[in-house]
């Protein structure tokens, strides 16, 4: 016990000292961190809102505090990707990119299904009659589309969780398995569409999916045959983490998942996104020498002594500030 006593103690003292180090002269502290209520205020922004995102095919919504409601909003066209889609994915994720007060991301599909996946009427003419006089031309026109397309999910930083209900067609694949955590209605399904229309999927799909389920096989037999993965099926390949009755219950739950992700560390969070993506692409060694290199500096960050001040006075990490970043 009185050793107990003599570590609190002491934590106590770093605690004290690393919050009224030489970063911050002059300030009394008080080891009673501020709520979360007076940063609220400050901001101005009532929930709803979503100020400079204003699209076509997405809206935009500030679903609570920190956290964003990414809809794909084209539900006559069953949120079939439109040439406008490509573009505005691109536009709003680099604005929440560059957003401090957004620190996690939901995206559902509005309407009766989360995707048709590519809208091949309005995009036909760039594929079927692309630019060029001859094939070199033709095809260097080809492949600055595929890459700008690429580059739509690429731009993905921020935790995102993806909410699927009815159909996730063909790009719809290629936008989930570039999320980070998928939950999905008993009603959805996954299907890998794009040799229906004679082409191999070029958005991500056949590079993510492998790494995502980790069963090769599976994938080569959704992509050879594009037929469809139902919830449960997807539940068991570990495409998605939960299954839930319906798009209701998803979504409240998806939001309840994004408000806690966004309680951490803000630093934390997305340190750890960073090393999970590059662990993902290289060996354990490469990626333990990485992960030694961030953290060289992302441990010199203050949410670390916040966080381990909460844990220790039994405090919710909601209640703590942190820093925008």
């Amino acid at each position: 016990m009185a050793a107990g006593i003599v570590a609190s103690r002491r934590l106590r003292d770093l605690l004290t000292r690393r919050l009224t180090g030489s970063n911050y002269p002059g300030l009394s502290i008080s080891l009673r961190l501020t709520g979360s209520s007076a940063q609220e205020e400050a901001s101005g922004v009532a929930l709803g809102e979503a100020p400079d995102h204003s699209y076509e095919s997405l809206r935009v919504t500030s679903a609570q505090k920190h956290v964003l409601h990414v809809q794909l909003n084209r539900p006559n066209k069953r949120n079939a990707m439109n040439k406008v889609f490509w573009r505005e994915m691109v536009e709003c994720f680099n604005k929440i990119s560059r957003d401090a007060d957004c620190r996690a991301v939901v995206i559902s599909g509005a309407g009766k299904m989360f995707t048709a996946g590519i809208d091949l009427m309005d995009m036909a003419s760039d594929i079927l009659q692309p630019k060029g006089d001859d094939v070199a031309r033709i095809s260097w026109y080809l492949r600055d589309i595929i890459t700008r397309y690429q580059e739509t999910f690429n731009v993905i930083e921020r935790p995102v969780i993806a909410a699927v209900h009815g159909g996730c067609i063909g790009g719809g694949v290629d936008l989930v398995t570039a999320c980070d955590i998928r939950y999905c209605a008993q009603d959805a399904f996954f299907q890998v569409k794009e040799v229906d229309v004679g082409l191999a999927a070029d958005v991500g799909t056949l590079q993510r999916l492998p790494k995502v389920i980790g069963n090769q096989s599976l994938v080569n037999e959704l992509a050879f045959t594009a037929r469809k993965m139902m919830a449960d099926e997807a539940l068991g390949s570990g495409l998605v983490s939960r299954v839930f009755p319906d798009k209701e219950v998803m979504l409240d739950a998806a939001l309840a998942l994004a408000a806690e992700i966004s309680s951490k560390s803000p630093v934390a969070v997305q340190s750890t996104k960073v090393n999970l993506l590059y662990s993902r692409d290289h060996s354990v060694a490469e990626s333990l020498n990485y992960v030694a290199s961030w953290n060289m500096s992302m441990l010199q960050t203050q949410d670390l002594v916040k966080s381990v001040q909460a844990t220790t006075e039994n405090k919710e990490l909601k209640t703590v500030t942190f820093s925008k970043l």
